[in-house]
């Protein structure tokens, strides 16, 4: 299960190779390296939100679950296989993945689990984790006596 962290900059090579020889290889025993997860995903945040971006390419809506319990936030759904019989019977190359994936979220304390909205379009799973009121900043007005 994953939490959702925040990084200073987005695992790649560059910045990997940074870490490990400028910061140590030990601070990277906290970033959670995803590379065979799937789906994949990208979360960002401002004041009002924490963003999701799920990729799922070929699926429809009906075969993804998004679901909140006990401070976790799940998603999982299965892709079906499109198997065609060619002449021959046989495929002369495979690669694409089918079959049931799950993955999971600890979410933040000042997430609002009742204000999650989630929507679909052209492959991708896009989730907005609202904070809760107490959360956000607050502006105090300071008077002059």
């Amino acid at each position: 299960m994953s939490s959702l962290v925040r990084y200073s900059r987005p695992l790649s090579l560059p910045s990997l190779m940074d870490e490990i020889f400028n910061d140590g290889f030990f601070s990277l025993l906290d970033r959670e390296i995803t590379s065979t997860s799937w789906p994949r995903v990208d979360i960002t945040e401002d004041k009002n939100a924490y963003h999701l971006k799920a990729d799922l390419p070929g699926m429809s809506k009906d075969d993804i679950k998004v679901n909140v319990e006990n401070g976790v936030l799940s998603i999982t759904g299965e892709k079906k296989e499109e198997k065609k019989e060619h002449e021959k019977g046989r495929f002369y190359h495979y690669e694409r993945s089918y079959g049931s994936f799950s993955r999971s979220f600890n979410l933040p304390e000042d997430t609002d689990p009742a204000r999650i909205e989630a929507s679909y379009n052209n492959g991708v799973l896009d989730l907005t984790l609202a904070k809760s009121e107490k959360a956000k900043p607050k502006a105090i007005d300071v008077k002059v006596k």
